[in-house]
C-alpha cells in the first residue's frame, strides 16, 4: 500500500529498526545535533548520488531542486517539500524505475526515517504554535453569508466578483490566496452599494428588503409583499377551528382532560382568540334554527371516538357550508356619484370601500329567505336547521340568527386585491390596491382580521407593517397628488380657472394650507353642481382623512430620525463583530451630521450613505489576523486571542459568517475562553442550519463539487435527463449530507460507510428510488440505500459525474479523486505527452479497462496509475452522470473487479469500501483532520501541528467517531486560541 504520513510523527522515532546512521538507540528520539550529523554522513550524499540529477540546481524535474538543501534547518524551513519528498520515497517511485541506480532497501528506510524524525522533533519543539495568520479580507463566500446575516437577506453581492483562488490546502479562506487590489476594492464599493441600496427605514429602526428598493415601484413592491405575506400566514381556515373545538369538547375521550384551548391552538396553529369564540359559538344555548344551529347539529354529530380522519372530513364539510352560504349574505354596496364628478374620482371610491369593509360582517336583510340551495351533505342533521321558517316570527328569528352568523364567520378576513371599484370589476391580482382607475392607491381592509383573529401583539405587528408602508413609500402622498392630476387630465371637475393653482407636481402640494384651500373650492364646486350629503361628507372625510395621514406621517418621519440614527450604530456594531468605541460612535455620527449639512443629502440618503461608510470599512471586510509590526525575525510569542476574536474565529470557521447573538453575548460575558462553554457553543453551532455553510465552503471545497452547480460538461443530448434540476439536486445531496451528519453529531465513517443518503425528486428518479406522495421540493432521508447503489460519499451523482469527459467515464479521474480528495494521497501531475484515452466510449473499440490497461503499460505513466486506477474503475457500473448500468457505451458488459494497490482484490463499490476499511481507514481519518484543521486555521499546516492531529486521532477513535470530537479539539487547541503576537525586543 502507498504509505501516508500519520498525525503520529510526534513519537515516530519510537520502534525505528534503524535511526539514519545506528547512532541512537531506537526507542530514543534524535537530538538536533544528531539530527545535523545524519544529515551530513548519509543524507546529503543519498540526494547527491539519486536525486540531483534530476532535481538539481538547473531546470530541476517537476520544479523540485534539491540541490539547495545544505542543512538541516533549510530543511525543516521546507517542510511540504520535503513531505512530497517522503511521500515519494515511501511509494517506491523515486527514484524511477529507469534510473541508472537504486538505493539500497536498508537506505532507503533510514533516508525515511530520518526525514519523519527530523519532522517530529520540529513539531515537537513548536507544538501549539498558531503560525502566522495574517490579517485577510473576507473571503466572497463569508462576504455573502455575513451580508445575509448582517441583513437578513441573501443579496450575494460577490456574484460577478473574480472567483477566489484556493490555498495550498485547497480551501480560499487565507491570507495566502486572498489579495486585495484596487480593482476589487472597487467591487466591494459597488456592492456595499448595492446593499445600501436595500435598505428599508422604518418606525422604529432599520430592515432590508430582499431586492433593492430605491424607486418608488421597488418600495411598494417590498411593502405590499409583507402586508400580503402577514395575511397568507394567518390561519383562517374554519375547519381548524372546528376541529380544535371539536378536540376540547371530547377531551375526557381523547384522554387529555387537562388540555386547554390555548394549548389547541398552539398544537393547530391557530387563533386561540378566535378558537375561544367559535367554541362558544359551537357550545352555547342551542338556537333552535338558522345557520349557527345547523353548524351545532353538523358540530355535535361528530361521535367523540371519531377517528382522525372521520373528524377531519366532518369540520371540512362544516367549512364549506359556512363558505357556500356565507357569499349570499353580503350587503350590497352602489357606487357613489355626483354631478360632473367622474365616478372613479378618489373621494366616490374610497367611500365605497369602506362601505364595504364595514359589510365584511354585516348582514343583507332578506338575504337568507333567498337562499334555496345549501352546500350540505345529504342526511345532514343540519338540514332540519337551515331549512327557511314559514311564520314571520320565525323569518324574523332565522334572520337574527343570520345575523350572528355573519359576526363570527366573515365574507372575507381581509382583501388583498381588487378591480377597479367603480367598475365593479374583479380582481386581477392588484394587491392592497384602492381600485382606482388611472390612478396610484392603496386601502387597508383587514378590520375582521385584526379584530376577531389577533391578538394585542398580532394588531401591532399589522398597525406596524402599514405604517412602515406610509413612512417608507410615501404613497398616500403619490396617491393624493394622482388624485389632483386624475381630476385635472381625466375629468374635467378642475379645469376650472379657480383651480389653476392646484397642481400634482407642486411641491407644497400636500402641505396643510394647500390641502385646506383645495377642500374648500372642491366642496363649493360639488354642491354648486348638486352633490348629495352623502357625497359631500365623502368628499369632506377624504381630504381630512388624507390630510390628518400626511400631518401624522411628517410627525412619525422626524421622531424616527434619532431611532434611525442608533440603529446604524447597532448595526456597525454587528458589521465590525465587536462593540463600538465611544470614538467611533462618534466618528459614525458626524459622518452622517457632515452628508447632512455639507453635501446636503436628506435623511435616507445619509444613511443610505453611512451604511455604504461601514461595509467599506476594513473592520468589517477584514478577518482575524497576526499584527504585522514584529520587532525582531525571532518567532512572535502567542497571544491569547479577545473573547470578541475567538467568537469570530470560531464563527467563520462553523458558518462562514459573523456571530450570531448568543455568540457575541458570551463573548461581552467574557467566558467564551472556558471550555465547556466553548463545547457547547460548538454543539449548538453544529446543530444550527448555517453550518450548511461549512458543508459547501469546507465540504464542496475539500470533496471538489463546490462549483458543481456551473457544471457543463455533460452532452445533454446524449444525457438528456441531465437538466438544471437534477444538476442542483446533485450539487445539494452531499451538502444535505453533511449538515445531517453535523447536526446528529454523527459518526465521520458515515461519510464513508453510510448506508443512506438524500434525495427529491428529480434525483430519486434518477438513482430509481420511489418517491411517492411526496412534493417535489422536499427531500427525504433513504436508508437501506444501498440496494439501490447508493449511500455515502462514494456513489454519489455529484462526484461520479464531475470526474467524467462528458461522453464516457473516467476511471482515471474518479480513481484519482478517491486518492486524493478522500485518502490524501500526493501525486504528481502527469507528464506533458500523456496519450490521450479514447473520448467517446461509444465509439471505442476497447472497453476504458482495457484502454487504461494499456497505458498503463507505459514506465512513465505506470507508476502512479497503479495507485488509483483501480479506485476508479470499481466504478464502471456507474456511468458518465452517475446512473447505474450493466453496459458501458459501447454495449459492452462493464467490469469492476480489480486488484487494489496493496494486492488485494475487490469488485464495485463494496469492494472498494471493504479495502478501504480495512487498508486504508486511517489514511481517510488522517486526511480529514488535516484538511479541516487547516480550514479551521485558515493556513497550511505546520510540522508544529502534528501534536493536535495526533489529539484529533486519539479523541476521534475514542468518541466514536463523532463529528463533534474534530471540532472540539481544534477549537480548544492553542492554535485556535491564540495568535502571534508581536516579537519581544532584544
Amino acid at each position: 500500500m502507498v504509505f501516508k504520513h500519520s498525525t503520529r510523527l510526534v513519537s515516530l522515532v519510537v520502534g525505528f529498526s534503524t535511526l539514519v546512521v545506528g547512532q541512537v538507540a531506537a526507542a530514543a528520539a534524535p537530538t538536533a545535533a544528531q539530527l545535523e550529523q545524519s544529515f551530513d554522513t548519509q543524507i546529503k550524499p543519498f540526494l547527491q548520488t539519486h536525486c540531483t540529477s534530476c532535481h538539481g540546481e538547473m531546470d530541476p524535474d517537476a520544479d523540485l531542486d534539491l540541490h539547495q538543501f545544505s542543512s538541516v534547518q533549510s530543511v525543516a524551513d521546507d517542510h511540504p517539500r520535503w513531505e512530497l519528498v517522503l511521500d515519494r520515497l515511501t511509494a517506491g517511485d523515486m527514484p524511477p524505475e529507469d534510473a541508472d541506480s537504486q538505493p539500497d532497501p536498508q537506505l532507503r528506510r533510514d533516508v525515511i526515517a530520518w526525514i519523519k524524525a527530523l519532522r517530529a522533533h520540529e513539531g515537537q519543539k513548536n507544538a501549539g504554535d498558531p503560525g502566522s495568520v495574517p490579517v485577510r479580507r473576507l473571503s466572497n463566500a463569508e462576504y455573502n453569508y455575513t451580508i445575509r446575516d448582517l441583513t437578513g437577506v441573501d443579496i450575494q453581492p460577490t456574484k460577478d466578483f473574480p472567483v477566489d483562488p484556493a490555498n495550498e490546502a485547497g480551501f480560499d479562506n487565507s491570507a495566502a490566496s486572498l489579495s486585495t487590489s484596487p480593482a476589487l476594492v472597487k467591487k466591494y464599493l459597488d456592492s456595499a452599494r448595492k446593499t445600501a441600496n436595500h435598505l428599508v427605514l422604518t418606525r422604529h429602526g432599520i430592515l432590508f428588503a430582499p431586492h433593492e428598493v430605491i424607486s418608488h415601484t421597488d418600495r411598494d413592491k417590498f411593502c405590499v409583499n409583507r402586508i400580503v405575506d402577514f395575511y397568507m400566514s394567518q390561519p383562517t381556515d374554519y375547519a381548524d377551528y372546528f376541529l380544535a373545538a371539536w378536540k376540547y369538547q371530547h377531551r375526557q375521550t381523547l384522554q387529555t382532560p387537562d388540555v386547554t384551548l390555548a394549548q389547541l391552538a398552539d398544537e393547530a396553529e391557530i387563533s386561540p382568540k378566535y378558537l375561544q369564540t367559535v367554541y362558544h359559538v359551537l357550545t352555547e344555548q342551542e338556537p333552535t334554527l338558522g345557520p349557527i344551529a345547523a353548524l351545532q347539529a353538523m358540530w355535535t354529530a361528530i361521535p367523540a371516538n371519531a377517528s382522525p380522519a372521520e373528524a377531519k372530513n366532518a369540520c371540512a364539510a362544516m367549512e364549506a357550508f359556512v363558505t357556500d352560504l356565507r357569499p349570499h349574505l353580503i350587503p350590497k354596496v352602489d357606487n357613489l356619484t355626483s354631478p360632473q364628478i367622474s365616478p372613479g374620482s378618489q373621494p366616490l371610491v374610497i367611500w365605497k370601500n369602506e362601505q364595504m369593509a364595514a359589510n365584511h360582517t354585516k348582514y343583507a336583510d332578506g338575504s337568507a329567505l333567498d337562499v334555496k340551495k345549501w352546500k350540505l351533505p345529504k342526511e345532514s342533521p343540519a338540514i332540519a336547521a337551515i331549512q327557511i321558517p314559514e311564520s314571520d316570527e320565525d323569518k324574523a328569528t332565522y334572520e337574527a340568527e343570520c345575523r350572528r352568523f355573519c359576526e363570527v364567520f366573515p365574507d372575507a378576513f381581509y382583501i388583498s386585491e381588487r378591480g377597479r371599484v367603480f367598475q365593479n370589476e374583479a380582481s386581477r391580482g392588484r394587491l392592497l390596491s384602492a381600485g382606482f382607475h388611472n390612478q396610484q392607491g392603496y386601502f387597508r381592509d383587514d378590520a375582521p382580521l385584526r379584530e376577531l383573529l389577533l391578538d394585542e401583539a398580532g394588531q401591532a405587528e399589522l398597525d406596524q407593517l402599514w405604517q412602515d408602508f406610509d413612512l417608507f413609500t410615501a404613497a398616500p402622498q403619490r396617491q393624493y397628488r394622482s388624485f389632483i392630476w386624475y381630476e385635472r387630465a381625466e375629468s374635467s371637475f378642475l379645469r376650472d380657472e379657480i383651480f389653476d393653482s392646484f397642481r400634482s407636481e407642486d411641491k407644497d402640494s400636500i402641505t396643510d394650507a394647500q390641502m385646506r384651500a383645495l377642500e374648500k373650492v372642491y366642496l363649493e364646486k360639488a354642491i354648486t353642481t348638486g352633490a348629495s350629503q352623502t357625497a359631500q361628507q365623502a368628499i369632506t372625510d377624504y381630504f381630512a382623512a388624507m390630510n390628518h395621514n400626511f400631518r401624522d406621517i411628517e410627525a412619525v418621519l422626524l421622531e424616527s430620525e434619532p431611532n434611525h440614527l442608533e440603529a446604524l450604530q447597532e448595526f456597525a456594531e454587528q458589521a465590525f463583530r465587536r462593540p463600538l468605541s465611544p470614538a467611533e460612535q462618534e466618528s459614525l455620527i458626524a459622518f452622517y451630521h457632515d452628508l447632512r449639512t455639507q453635501e446636503k443629502l436628506n435623511h435616507e440618503e445619509a444613511i443610505r450613505d453611512c451604511v455604504v461608510s461601514v461595509l467599506m470599512s476594513p473592520k468589517f471586510f477584514f478577518h482575524l489576523g497576526t499584527p504585522t509590526h514584529l520587532t525582531s525575525t525571532a518567532p512572535a510569542a502567542a497571544v491569547p486571542l479577545d473573547d470578541y476574536a475567538l467568537a469570530n474565529r470560531l464563527s467563520y470557521f462553523l458558518w462562514r459568517s459573523m456571530p450570531d447573538a448568543e455568540l457575541r453575548q458570551h463573548a461581552e460575558a467574557g467566558d467564551l475562553r472556558n471550555p465547556e462553554v466553548l463545547n457547547q457553543q460548538v454543539r449548538r453551532m453544529i446543530a444550527d442550519p448555517k453550518i450548511r455553510g461549512m458543508a459547501v465552503e469546507f465540504g464542496g471545497n475539500w470533496l471538489d463539487f463546490r462549483r458543481f452547480e456551473e457544471h457543463n460538461a455533460v452532452d445533454r443530448e446524449r444525457f438528456p435527463t441531465f437538466d438544471n434540476d437534477l444538476r442542483q439536486a446533485m450539487f445539494e445531496e452531499p451538502v444535505l449530507y453533511f449538515t445531517d451528519l453535523a447536526a446528529r453529531d454523527g459518526s465521520v465513517l458515515d461519510f464513508l460507510y453510510g448506508d443512506y443518503t438524500f434525495v427529491n425528486q428529480p434525483l430519486a428518479k434518477h438513482y430509481g428510488i420511489p418517491f411517492k406522495d411526496k412534493p417535489p421540493g422536499e427531500w427525504i432521508r433513504v436508508d437501506e440505500a444501498a440496494k439501490y447503489g447508493r449511500g455515502g460519499l462514494l456513489p454519489m451523482s455529484v462526484f461520479l459525474t464531475k470526474n467524467a469527459p462528458g461522453l464516457r467515464t473516467s476511471p482515471v479521474k474518479r480513481g484519482y479523486w478517491v486518492a486524493k480528495r478522500l485518502l490524501g494521497e500526493h501525486i504528481p501531475a502527469p507528464p506533458a505527452d500523456v496519450p490521450e484515452l479514447p473520448a467517446d466510449e461509444a465509439k471505442s473499440e476497447l472497453s476504458l479497462r482495457e484502454a487504461l490497461a494499456k497505458h498503463r503499460e507505459i514506465a512513465s505513466c505506470a507508476s502512479c496509475h497503479k495507485r488509483f486506477d483501480s479506485l476508479g474503475v470499481v466504478f464502471e457500473g456507474y456511468g458518465p452522470v452517475g446512473e447505474r448500468r450493466a453496459e458501458d457505451l459501447g454495449g459492452r458488459p462493464v467490469e469492476t473487479s480489480v486488484e487494489f494497490p496493496d494486492g488485494n482484490v475487490g469488485d464495485g463499490l463494496s469492494g472498494l469500501t471493504k479495502y478501504i476499511q480495512e487498508r486504508r481507514q486511517e489514511d481517510f481519518l488522517d486526511n480529514l483532520n488535516r484538511k479541516l484543521l487547516a480550514y479551521a486555521l485558515g493556513r497550511t499546516l505546520q510540522l508544529s501541528d502534528e501534536k493536535l492531529l495526533h489529539e484529533m486521532q486519539t479523541n476521534l477513535a475514542a468518541s466514536e467517531y463523532r463529528f463533534s470530537t474534530l471540532v472540539e479539539t481544534i477549537v480548544t487547541s492553542p492554535q485556535f486560541l491564540n495568535q502571534r503576537g508581536a516579537a519581544a525586543p532584544q
